[in-house]
């Protein structure tokens, strides 16, 4: 490693807090520059970015679109508070609403996606004048407070006690489920029976929200069976609860669609965004609202407010990024990707016993790994991997130029939306030769 990889290593391993990690033992790799889905260290090795980062990075790196467009802003001006007019602001919030169900009307920008989900709630408490919020076990809405109380898994637990009002209730996880349905109707309509019944036993006129990643992302890429959505949306409509879809991770454009809810013919109330938005090259979330929402805070105080809210050189990217969506035909990209995509994950599933199940939609995919297939013993125990498993295999991925991320027992795959089927097939090849390295280690 070159003395300045070396350099950057170390100021990272001294002085910065890294997420989710005990800091002892870290090994970044320092990173040189990034083109496209490609990433280069200092020492000119190249990695392919098949993570997208963290699941953010839609349009690869390098986009000269959005950075000329963050470039001609910070000329105009960087900043101007929430309380101005910004050309960038107002115009994005239109371009987003345009892409929007026609029930949805305004924007309240935030900072990233834990906001967005913050802000989202309060939004539906101040609405409804109740404080009872539902969400699901499996679900990472973010790790703030109240983003925190809403998340469902293993990174909850250094809040509790949680704050009052939360409500857990169970994903539509078929592939674990000990009932075996008829169908995917029928797990729905089990799901949703139980989601009502549990609202009922929780007093409906004291639940605000029910909060739904559409598609689960980190915890597993689970996408609801048929009619799930639309029964969740039935529930809310007889109890005058409000439905927040937490787009984050799958929005713009990441399943084939602009935005995911769009596969299952719901309107949500409410819809979390951030990440696709601007990809990270200006962080960037926010919260839509329908047309009766918006139309309440016209004569009642919105008590939201971020100092950063619609951040001109954020919004300038953002405005640049739709337009780079449109003019690159993204989605019609990520639906020809996407079915080669699914293609090689399928054929994992049928190669390896080590591969439990393959869930996938668009370019948003996940591996689940098991001890035992017919058991479907997952590979490391829930919110537990103590014998560092699945960090092995992320690391022979790594050493091979692919980069990715785990969680819990699964390897999570959503490369840029940019990516070709071509690239997609070179990358795979590299995913099946690790799985062969650790299929039959762990049975």
């Amino acid at each position: 490693m070159n003395e300045k990889a070396l350099q950057i290593k170390d100021q990272h391993c001294r002085y910065n807090l890294q997420s989710w990690s005990k800091q002892k033992g870290l090994n970044p790799i320092p990173i040189e520059k990034a083109e496209g889905i490609y990433l280069w260290d200092f020492d000119g090795n190249r990695y392919t970015d098949m993570s997208s980062q963290l699941v953010n990075l839609n349009v690869g790196h390098g986009n000269r679109q959005i950075i000329d467009a963050i470039k001609e802003q910070a000329e105009k001006y960087c900043y101007l508070s929430p309380s101005y007019g910004s050309e960038p602001r107002g115009k994005l919030a239109e371009m987003i609403i345009e892409r929007m169900p026609d029930n949805m009307a305004k924007v309240f920008f935030t900072n990233g996606g834990a906001d967005a989900n913050e802000n989202a709630i309060k939004i539906a408490r101040m609405y409804t004048g109740r404080q009872k919020i539902f969400s699901r076990y499996r679900s990472y809405p973010g790790s703030t407070y109240g983003a925190g109380n809403l998340t469902g898994e293993p990174r909850r637990y250094p809040l509790e006690p949680g704050a009052p009002g939360f409500v857990k209730f169970f994903d539509p996880y078929i592939y674990r489920e000990k009932i075996a349905f008829e169908s995917e109707k029928a797990a729905s309509d089990y799901y949703v029976s139980k989601l009502r019944e549990q609202i009922i036993y929780e007093n409906p006129d004291s639940v605000a929200a029910i909060v739904l990643e559409t598609i689960t992302g980190s915890n597993g890429v689970i996408i609801p069976p048929e009619g799930y959505l639309k029964g969740v949306r039935s529930i809310c409509d007889e109890f005058g609860i409000m439905m927040i879809c937490d787009e984050v991770m799958a929005g713009f454009g990441r399943t084939g669609k602009m935005f995911s809810f769009e596969h299952f013919g719901v309107m949500p109330d409410l819809v979390s965004f951030a990440k696709g938005v601007t990809c990270g090259y200006v962080q960037l979330g926010g919260v839509c609202v329908s047309k009766r929402i918006a139309e309440y805070f016209d004569d009642h105080l919105l008590s939201c407010g971020l100092t950063y809210s619609g951040h001109p050189l954020a919004c300038a990217a953002g405005v640049a990024c739709l337009k780079f969506y449109d003019d690159a035909k993204i989605l019609e990209r990520v639906n020809i990707s996407g079915k080669v995509l699914g293609e090689e994950l399928e054929a994992l599933k049928a190669k390896y016993e080590l591969v439990g199940d393959v869930r996938y939609i668009g370019l948003f995919s996940a591996i689940e790994l098991v001890k035992d297939r017919k058991t479907k013993e997952p590979l490391v125990p829930y919110g537990k991997d103590p014998d560092g498993i699945m960090k092995s295999i992320i690391g022979k991925l790594t050493a091979k130029g692919f980069m990715t991320y785990s969680h819990e027992n699964m390897i999570l795959i959503s490369p840029p939306l940019i990516i070709t089927p071509e690239q997609i097939k070179e990358e795979m090849v590299k995913v099946d030769e690790v799985l062969a390295e650790f299929s039959g280690l762990y049975r």
